[in-house]
Formats: C-alpha cells, structure tokens, sequence
C-alpha cells in the first residue's frame, strides 16, 4: 500500500516546505508516500463558489486511480487521538490493496461528486488551520503514527 496526500496548489512557504520534506523523508523508512499536487485554478475570481468546489472537485477525481481508497481531510469528518491515527492506519495496511489518498480541499471544500466518491472523512482538529499548515500537520501525524506502530520513542503518552 501507498499513501497518497492529494492537495491542491502548492506549498509556497520555505518553512513549511523544509518542514514537510523533513517528515516526508523521516516516512520513507516506513511506508510509501508521496504528496500529489494539483495545481490552483486560474481565474478563480471569476468563479462562484461553486464553480470553484466543481472545477477543484474534478481535478481531485481526475487525479485517482482505480483501486484508490479515498479519504477527505474535512471539518466534519471523524477526529482520532493519535494513538487512535496509527491504529487506522494499521487497519488500513490490511485492507487498502493499492494508495490509501487523504485528500485536502480547495479553499471551499469539496465539491458533492467528491463527497460521493470519498469512502471517509477525518478531520486533524476541530479548528481551522491553512491549507499549508493541514499539509505539515498530516505529514507529522503520519509519521507520529508510523513510530507508534514500531514502538520507537517519539511519542509519549
């Protein structure tokens, strides 16, 4: 199984950026994973909100693979401890055949064709945090995870 963090438009912070690539290579010792991004519509001033959950929703489906177990990054979604993360993600070890894809929305959400093909939502918190800040969040809690499940000293109880 591969982990896939879909995101649209890029991390353009040299602090989030360093920060990310740190736990991204920390993850490789662990388990495949890559962070897809989709590029940021244009012209989105033109555009309803709607129009821009739509056209960022079809990016997102476009961007999936056959055999991709979809889960939304979403304020609605189920919240985890972190002890709570690693044993999901250990479940999905076992049933996730090919990527298991934690996607992050556009600045709106998700559109409904997204919702409907997602197989979950999870939400990192309660509050809200920029898009860039979800990225380095995940990528930490990933690899927090990752420590859990091999007992290493990284995470206290």
């Amino acid at each position: 199984m591969k982990i896939t963090l879909l995101v649209i438009g890029k991390t353009d912070a040299g602090y989030f950026i360093n920060a990310i690539d740190e736990y991204k290579k920390r993850l490789e010792h662990y388990i495949p994973f890559e962070i897809q991004i989709i590029q940021d519509l244009k012209n989105t001033k033109s555009l309803t909100v709607g129009q821009q959950k739509e056209k960022e929703g079809e990016l997102i489906l476009k961007s999936l693979q056959a055999g991709d177990y979809l889960v939304l990054l979403d304020d609605k979604g189920k919240e985890y401890t972190s002890m709570q993360f690693a044993s999901y993600i250990e479940k999905k070890t076992h049933t996730v055949s090919r990527r298991l894809v934690f996607a992050v929305g556009g600045p709106y959400g998700f559109s409904d064709d997204v919702y409907a093909k997602a197989s979950e939502k999870l939400t990192l918190s309660r509050m809200t945090f920029s898009h860039q800040m979800v990225r380095l969040i995940f990528v930490e809690q990933l690899y927090r995870a990752m420590t859990i499940l091999n007992n290493e000293p990284y995470h206290h109880e």
